[in-house]
């Protein structure tokens, strides 16, 4: 089988493809200003379903609306309502038992970077984890 055929028989994720918990009451909301291509707006429509324990995001379309959460936990973090203009609305998780982040600005930042490696086709989660543990250790200032 093919490259190509492999692509054309993936079916996209869907929300009952992993346990996942709803996003929590406590939220805050921002606009992401970002065009995507065509292109890269159906890689995002395939969603990504986790395979290794390293891979730390499922993520799924329903509509114009992308769901991203933590793999291990099911929790929602990101609500992206993709929208024509280029002016997306995101939901963000406010929970602090769920999600520590309280940062519009590291948001946007986080959310860019995650949906700019989730566009692309393949997704490779592990340079994700690679940038993920870099930015924390970077936060905690055990790194420059």
């Amino acid at each position: 089988m093919t490259e190509d055929t492999q692509k054309q028989e993936k079916k996209p994720a869907r929300r009952e493809d992993w346990q996942t918990t709803p996003m929590p009451e406590k939220q805050d909301t921002f606009v992401l200003k970002r065009h995507f291509t065509d292109e890269e707006m159906n890689v995002l429509r395939q969603g990504h379903i986790p395979c290794e324990m390293e891979d730390k995001w499922f993520f799924y379309m329903e509509g114009p609306v992308l769901w991203a959460h933590r793999s291990w936990t099911g929790t929602c973090i990101y609500r992206v309502e993709f929208k024509e203009d280029g002016c997306h609305t995101v939901t963000v998780n406010r929970d602090p038992g769920q999600y520590g982040c309280t940062d519009i600005g590291e948001d946007l930042e986080n959310l860019n970077e995650l949906l700019g490696r989730w566009a692309n086709d393949p997704y490779d989660h592990y340079k994700e984890m690679i940038s993920e543990t870099h930015k924390a250790l970077k936060k905690a200032r055990r790194i420059k």
